[in-house]
Parts: C-alpha cells; structure tokens; sequence
C-alpha cells in the first residue's frame, strides 16, 4: 500500500513540474469529452423537443382528411374528390377493431363569437365526447362535455385557453354565454393553456357537440348535409397502427367506390408513423454526432499518448538511475501508468462536469418551439466513461512499458 501512494505521488509532483503542457494535454481529453456529450444531447434535445410538440396533439393520433381518386393510377389528371361523412365514421367506429377511439370532426373558421366584453374569431369545432379521449385537452375550469349534451343537441361550449381570454379578459367565463354567429351557447368548461406559447391553435377554438355543429353551423360547400372535416382515430396499441389504418383505408376505399391499394386516393396523417420515421433521422443524427466527438476524443488521447512518450524520452536518466537503484520493470511501469491513467481520467472527470454544468445552464432558459436544450444522455455519459478508460489504459500501457524496457546502462548512458 506504502509503494502505491509513494507511485501515485511521484505521479502528481511529475505532472505539476510540466504545468503547462499537463494542462494542455488535459485540456484535449476535457474538451474531447465535453464534444462528445454536447453533440449528442443536441440530436436528443430535438429527438425529445419534437416528441413534446407532437404530443400536445394527443398519444399515437391518426387523423383521416377527405382525399381525391386519381382516374388513373399514379396520374393526377382528372381526380375525382371526395368528401368524409358521418357514414364513414360510422363504419370505422363499428368496423375497425384495431381502433380504441373516433371521433367526426366539424371544423369552420368563419363563425364570429361574441361575449358580453368583446368580440373574437377563432375555429368552432363540434366533436364527440371522446375526443378529449384522442387528442389531449386538459381541462382548467368546468366540465368537458358529455353524452348527453351531443344526444340532445344542447347549446354548451369549452373554450380554448386564449379563447376565454379573449372573450373574457380577466373576467370568469364559466356559466357566462358567448353568441356564436347569433347562436347563444353557455359556456360549461374553459381548457388549460397547451403548448409554451400563445401560438398553438388548439388555445383559440371553441369546442361544441357534434349533434349541434352538425345542426347550425354545417360545412360550407358539401355535398350532403352528413359531411364533416376529418376524423381523428387512435388505435388499440401503438404497434398496430399500420393495421389499423388499413383497416381504415379499407372502409373509406369501400364507401367511396374506389381501390384500397390506391394510395394516392388517400390524405391522412399518423403521428406514430411520424415519429417513427423522425426517430431514425435522430439515430442518424445522434450517430454522426458521436462519431463527430468520438473523433474528438480519440485526438485528445493520441495527444496524451504523445506526451507520455516525450516524458519517457525526457526521463530515460532518471529511469536508467531508478532501475539501477534497485526499481523492478513492474514498478517503473506502474508509475508511467498511473501517469497516464491519471491525466486521461482526472480530465474527463472535468468534462463531464463541464458538461453537466451547460446543459443545467441551458435548460434554465426558454427553448424554442420544437427543440429542448442539450441534456446529458446517460447512455453517452458511459460511452465516453468507456471511451477514456480504453483511452487511459493506451495512453498509459504503451508508454510505460516502453520505458520499462529500457536497459539501465544504456539510459544512464542517454545524453
């Protein structure tokens, strides 16, 4: 034990005689590390800021839009629209097993809302009860709506956060009435604010039974009175959603008189799709980005293997002295060893701390829409511990045993 702190000290006293290029060496493996740990937690701040903005829409949604029918496949001359109706809602409700949740969609943005203070447009939308079910709505004051109020066409609505400040500044809404297009509603739920800005639609909407939208504000233009907007659906599980929508596409090809395999006369979008396709350009970036620091790493240590075999070079003297003193190979090769091991270690223990140290400081500050700050990836953090200790062990061994090798009268001999 007495010979190992006699080693590790001798290890130190060497380091603080060549200042300077010790730190500098440090300084490579610090900032090798402080690379490879910042450049990943920047891919796994857009990875997660993404997977946020997608989830103020609500968990794994697939919305369904009205499409067109190409006359011929893969020509888009002559396409034949059609319109979604309340059928086809039906159909999937009744039809699509794989689906947990649907709910029709009535959306305009023509409709004025007035309260007793002010006046504001925004998007109505009439919906089931389940669509706070599918897209995600949380709820600030008052009740969302029921089966009831759909079954029975009643004239309530749920304000959007910035709806209900808008129509009622700094005044409470709930049990007051807003007139929408003339039409008076009591409003019966106002929802929290979603998103980290005021720039998320889904604030400014005023939410209303489907029965009733159907009944006062139906769609401009359509062909029949059962047309709606789209329709949201959400599967049984995330892993089924493929074959939830082909159960989806199947019903509307059907409905519609036209080919299923026809991709074309489909408009939707999946959420889960999506992020499964944006999680594999994050793999990638994630991929690149460590190498990127990787490289920067694998530099640092060169730099130390260089040093430690300048040092070896430099000390040949005092190495061929030692060893006619009586020091063994083992001795003289633990020492360079530990020199080594030491300066690897010691400054990527400062890299991580450094590194630690900006992702707290950068998450403290406001991230824009659709990216949080770098944070600190535990799965990088033990690959850049695993990378220093293989960085440590070559950066020491060669140069140690290098200089264990040396014959004692030959280095004493060394000008």
């Amino acid at each position: 034990m007495r010979t190992a702190f006699d080693i590790f000290g001798q290890v130190l006293r060497t380091l603080w005689a060549h200042k300077l290029r010790s730190f500098l060496t440090m300084f490579g493996i610090a900032y090798g590390v402080i690379s490879l740990l910042m450049l990943i937690g920047l891919g796994e701040g857009f990875r997660s800021g993404n997977r946020r903005q997608l989830e103020t829409l609500g968990k794994d949604i697939m919305f369904i839009f009205p499409g067109r029918v190409p006359a011929v496949e893969s020509q888009h001359m002559g396409m034949r629209p059609y319109f979604l109706t309340y059928k086809d809602y039906e159909d999937i409700q009744r039809e699509a097993t794989l689906m947990r949740n649907t709910s029709p969609v009535l959306q305009r943005g023509d409709i004025r809302a007035v309260s007793e203070f002010a006046t504001s447009n925004g998007q109505v939308i009439g919906i089931k009860p389940i669509f706070n079910q599918i897209r995600f709505l949380p709820m600030g004051q008052g009740r969302w709506l029921n089966d009831g109020d759909d079954d029975e066409r009643r004239l309530v609505a749920v304000l959007g956060y910035q709806m209900q400040r808008n129509l009622f500044p700094g005044r409470p809404s709930v049990g007051s009435t807003i007139l929408l297009n003339g039409v008076r509603f009591e409003v019966i739920g106002v929802l929290d604010s979603i998103g980290r800005d005021e720039n998320n639609s889904t604030n400014f909407r005023v939410y209303v039974p489907f029965g009733t939208m159907q009944q006062f504000f139906p769609l401009k233009n359509a062909l029949t009175p059962d047309d709606i907007s789209f329709i949201n659906c959400q599967p049984v599980s995330r892993d089924q959603h493929a074959a939830a929508i082909d159960q989806v596409h199947r019903i509307i090809a059907r409905n519609h008189n036209f080919d299923y395999h026809n991709e074309e006369a489909f408009e939707d979008w999946d959420t889960v799709k999506s992020q499964e396709t944006i999680g594999k350009i994050f793999d990638a970036m994630d991929a690149f980005l460590g190498g990127v620091g990787m490289v920067t790493l694998s530099l640092g240590a060169i730099g130390i293997i260089n040093i430690m075999l300048v040092s070896v070079s430099e000390r040949t003297k005092e190495i061929g002295l030692m060893k006619a003193l009586g020091a063994t190979n083992r001795r003289i090769m633990s020492q360079f060893f530990l020199e080594g091991a030491f300066l690897t270690l010691f400054s990527g223990g400062i890299g991580l701390a450094i590194a630690c140290a900006i992702s707290a400081a950068l998450s403290s500050l406001p991230a824009p829409p659709g990216f949080d700050p770098p944070r600190v990836v535990p799965a990088s953090a033990a690959l850049a511990v695993g990378s220093l200790a293989v960085a440590g062990i070559a950066a020491g061994l060669y140069p140690a045993r290098k200089a264990a090798l040396l014959q004692p009268v030959e280095a004493l001999r060394k000008e």
